[in-house]
């Protein structure tokens, strides 16, 4: 009986705990895919869990943050989903490999063209961003999440260092520091492109050189096979000669 009791008690209090928890676990979030690294590009996901259980979701629309601003954002098409672009011109033009950009995404809006994310479900939203700022350690997203019930929740509170996470927290988008060569994964990429490429001829000579030793060879083999084979119809030749005479 007591063993049943106690076991009985955690069980609530795990439940009570997961309750309590889970909206810390349920917010829409940003994270990127890999690194998203200063002064490069990255592919970021807004992840959208469905809090509901009597509705779905039918719309996300993410702002973007105005203090730094991105001078490319060019959304992935997520089959099921109409995308918009919003764009506003720039007080401060923006100057990216020697042109002047004045003109940045302000909002992507993503909406459902049937049920949207039921609930139990998830969905990811992906996003190519860049050039990311240099002078900050984060860039701060917010969003409006809006449910087929017409309920609209605003993730727009900024979280603040040293304090409790808000009720409905904006999503955060933490920057690491520059590559190393001050390229980013660009290139990167075409830096192992090149060295695959060297790898493949290195391989394709190699072989080359394989393939003619290996008929060098057999030149070899067969002359010295035609001259013993001479040879050896020439002693046939005498060696018949001798037993006649």
């Amino acid at each position: 009986m007591k063993a049943s009791r106690i076991a009985a008690a955690g069980a609530v209090a795990g439940v009570a705990v997961l309750a309590v928890s889970s909206p810390c676990f349920a917010h829409v979030s940003v994270q990127p895919e890999g690194e998203a690294a200063k002064g490069g590009y990255a592919v970021v996901g807004f992840k959208v869990p469905n809090e509901r259980d009597d509705a779905s979701t039918t719309k996300l629309e993410v702002t973007f943050p105005s203090d730094h601003p991105l001078s490319s954002v060019l959304p992935q098409p997520v089959e099921g989903w109409d995308i918009k672009v919003t764009k506003a011109h720039l007080a401060k033009p923006l100057e990216v490999h020697g042109k002047k950009i004045d003109e940045a995404v302000t909002k992507v809006t993503w909406t459902a063209k049937g049920e949207g994310i039921k609930p139990g479900f998830f969905q990811k939203f992906p996003v190519s961003v860049g050039t990311l700022p240099e002078d900050t350690d984060q860039l701060v997203f917010k969003a409006l999440q809006t449910y087929s019930s017409k309920e609209v929740v605003r993730w727009i509170e900024v979280p603040q260092e040293g304090q409790e996470e808000p009720e409905n927290p904006a999503p955060v988008l933490d920057l690491t520091a520059p590559a190393e060569d001050g390229h980013g994964h660009g290139a990167a990429a075409d830096d192992k492109a090149s060295d695959d490429a060297r790898q493949a001829s290195a391989e394709t000579s190699a072989a080359s050189d394989d393939s003619g030793g290996t008929d060098t060879t057999a030149r070899v083999l067969g002359v010295v096979g035609i001259v013993v084979g001479v040879a050896g119809v020439a002693y046939g030749v005498l060696a018949g000669r001798r037993r006649t005479a």
